[in-house]
C-alpha cells in the first residue's frame, strides 16, 4: 500500500473500532492489529491515539457534510431543502452499523485534558449549524438575521436529538418527529 492509502487505512480502521466499540474500548493494539501493520508504520503516521481519533473525527465530518450539502443540492427548494437533513438522517439510521452522531459518541469518553477533540468536535458542530443558516437563507427569503439564527439552530437541536434518540431507542421516530415538528419553525415565512 502506498502511503496515502495506507494512511487512510489507519483512520478507516480505527474510525470503525471507535464508532462500534467506543474511543475509549479502543487501543492501540487493537488498531494495529486491525490494520494489519507494525506499530512503528501506525506511529509513522500518527502521534497518538489521540491524532487517530481527530482524522477520524475529520473524515467523517467531511463525508457528511458532502452527503448532506448533496441531499440539500437534489431537492427542489423551500421547505423539501430546509428538510434535507432529516431525509440523511433517516438514511443513516437504515445503516447496518448506526451508532448515532460519532462527535456525540466520542464527546462523552474524553475527558476534559483532551481539549483537541473537543475543540474539533465543537469546530464539526459549528459548520454544521453555519451550514443550516446558509440553507435557511437561501430557501426563506426577506428574514432578518436574527430570525435565520431561530430557524437553523432549531433545525440544528431537532436534528441533533433525532439522531441521539433515535439511537438510544434503537428506532426511527424521533427522526420521523423532528421532520414533522421542524416546519413549525418557519412559521408565516414565505419559502422560496
Amino acid at each position: 500500500m502506498q502511503r496515502p492509502e495506507l494512511h487512510l487505512h489507519i483512520i478507516t480502521t480505527a474510525g470503525n473500532l471507535f464508532y462500534t466499540h467506543g474511543y475509549n474500548s479502543t487501543g492501540i493494539n487493537e488498531i494495529i492489529e486491525k490494520c494489519n501493520i507494525a506499530k512503528a508504520t501506525l506511529y509513522s503516521h500518527f502521534k497518538s491515539k489521540e491524532d487517530i481519533c481527530v482524522a477520524y473525527l475529520e473524515q467523517r465530518h467531511a463525508a457528511f457534510m458532502d452527503s448532506l450539502k448533496g441531499y440539500v443540492n437534489r431537492r427542489k427548494g423551500g421547505k423539501n431543502q430546509l428538510l434535507a437533513i432529516f431525509d440523511l438522517l433517516q438514511d443513516m439510521y437504515r445503516e447496518e452499523n448506526f451508532q448515532g452522531c460519532w462527535g456525540q459518541k466520542t464527546l462523552g469518553e474524553i475527558s476534559p485534558k483532551q481539549k483537541m477533540i473537543l475543540e474539533v468536535i465543537q469546530k464539526q458542530k459549528k459548520d454544521l449549524l453555519l451550514y443550516l443558516g446558509e440553507v435557511v437563507g437561501e430557501n426563506i427569503p426577506n428574514i432578518s438575521r436574527a430570525e435565520t439564527e431561530k430557524i437553523s439552530g432549531g433545525l440544528y437541536l431537532l436534528y441533533e436529538s433525532a439522531i441521539t434518540e433515535s439511537h438510544l431507542f434503537k428506532n426511527d421516530w424521533p427522526i420521523y418527529m423532528a421532520k414533522n415538528i421542524a416546519p413549525s419553525l418557519f412559521g408565516d415565512a414565505e419559502l422560496l
